[in-house]
């Protein structure tokens, strides 16, 4: 499963930002998927989840009720619309995939750069 994140980019404070993450795989539309992040100086963490229905989500407590994961089975795509950024919200952003339905997140995209300023 090949994953390539876009949208990320420099935002003010309060600003919104939508990321991308478009997919190969023929059985997309199976993945488990979601967004983690990491700040400089910290361990990655998680921000987002959704099923293969998209009929499910769960957040990471600090992205709870600004962030929101959705996804296009047919696009293979899956998206993260974060508003009321925050500069604590500034960290690299990756695409994760659970292919195999075992709750290990097997494939990972490059990260894209989100940069939130004060």
């Amino acid at each position: 499963v090949q994953l390539v994140e876009s949208g990320g980019g420099l935002v003010q404070a309060g600003g919104s930002l939508r990321l991308s993450c478009a997919a190969s795989g023929v059985t997309f539309s199976w993945y488990v998927m979601g967004w983690f992040c990491q700040a400089p100086g910290k361990e990655r963490e998680f921000v987002a989840r959704i099923s293969w229905s998209g009929g499910s989500t769960s957040y990471g407590d600090s992205v709870k009720g600004r962030f929101a994961i959705s996804r296009d089975n047919a696009k293979k795509a899956v998206d993260l619309q974060m508003n009321s950024l925050r500069p604590e919200d500034t960290a690299v952003y990756y695409c994760a995939a659970d292919s195999t339905l075992d709750g290990r997140w097997d494939s990972w995209g490059q990260g894209i750069q989100v940069t939130v300023s004060s």
